[in-house]
């Protein structure tokens, strides 16, 4: 959440099948679901999920702070707790714009991060993008040990895979991980219908006098939205694939 501080010919058509499964790098349907089956277990374990949701919650501080400066403010730092919670600590901007960004942020990154694992030729440079993203974030906002060690946690799990040699793994860890990120997202905002006066909700509204459950109901249809898209992605990618395989 903000805090304010004051001051991704017959027998040919066989064989042209899988160079379009590579070329298009979205899996099929089968194993999407086992894929979002996998994210959804491992969100659901005690302490193996713990750097799962520090992802979502470092994506979500990361679009707060966006948001500041895309509205014209300033971010002084951010701030990781091990539970999964953070504070993006700012100056100015538009709170609407701010607060609205940290869930939806979130989501839409996992999003962003599951069209970057369907690109087969530049997968290691998604997770050396998004290593690289963390890295530039701690010498940016990063002031307190723990955030410190958070971040470097997150920049490890994204840098290490490269060290494998098979794009295949690389690709199908980080829709993975994608999906953790949006069913993280999915599942968080929730947590606030029980919250009297605090997280980002209601912030919202009592900046616009819109009740805190119509922006928790928003982010959580942006949320299955993203979700939604990724199954688009493979499900069009799916029928591509078949109808080369009939002509």
């Amino acid at each position: 959440m903000p805090k304010h501080q004051p001051s991704s010919s017959h027998d040919s058509s066989l064989s042209h099948s899988a160079p379009l499964a590579t070329a298009s790098g979205a899996p099929g349907r089968t194993r999407f679901l086992l894929e979002l089956f996998i994210a959804f277990i491992v969100t659901r374990l005690p302490f193996v999920s713990i750097p799962f949701k520090w992802l979502e919650s470092y994506f979500h501080e990361l679009s707060h702070g966006l948001a500041t400066i895309i509205s014209g403010g300033v971010v002084s730092h951010i701030e990781l707790f091990p539970n999964g919670a953070g504070l993006c600590f700012s100056q100015g901007g538009w709170p609407l714009l701010i607060g609205f960004a940290g869930y939806f942020g979130a989501a839409l990154w996992g999003y962003l991060i599951f069209m970057f694992a369907t690109w087969p030729r530049g997968i290691r440079v998604s997770f050396a993008i998004l290593g690289g993203a963390v890295v530039l974030t701690i010498l940016l906002w990063a002031r307190d040990l723990l955030t410190i060690s958070i971040l470097v946690t997150l920049a490890v799990l994204f840098l290490l895979p490269l060290k494998l040699k098979q794009n295949q793994f690389l690709a199908s860890g980080l829709r993975v991980i994608a999906l953790m990120i949006i069913l993280n997202a999915l599942a968080s905002p929730v947590v606030l219908l029980g919250l009297e006066g605090q997280g980002d909700a209601n912030m919202l509204a009592q900046q616009s006098w819109v009740p805190a459950w119509v922006w928790v109901g928003v982010w959580l249809v942006t949320s299955a939205l993203m979700l939604y898209l990724c199954w688009r992605r493979v499900d069009g990618a799916a029928q591509r694939r078949s109808n080369k395989i009939k002509m």
